[in-house]
């Protein structure tokens, strides 16, 4: 189901995150993004996708346990940020 906003959330979570040789077709949109093996991502790594989609989504992600259920892969993350975001 990769749409216009995944491809970009994808793009801006390699870009965040510096994930070199990763393009966004090598991320599944039902991919764990934390903890997977593949990435390797961590809660700082999370912290950070976090304040980069706040920005540049104009939502403010409450607490650890919502970030972590919006983070839960690319396609979590679209759907939260549609109910949330007006600029989506």
């Amino acid at each position: 189901m990769s749409d216009a906003l995944t491809l970009r959330l994808k793009t801006l979570i390699i870009a965040t995150l510096k994930l070199e040789g990763v393009r966004p077709e090598d991320i599944l949109d039902d991919e764990p993004l934390i903890g997977s093996p593949r990435f390797g991502l961590d809660s700082i790594d999370a912290l950070e996708l976090v304040l980069v989609i706040e920005k540049e989504f104009g939502v403010k992600i409450g607490s650890s346990e919502e970030s972590r259920k919006a983070l839960a892969s690319v396609s979590t993350l679209a759907t939260y940020l549609r109910a949330q975001s007006t600029r989506v």
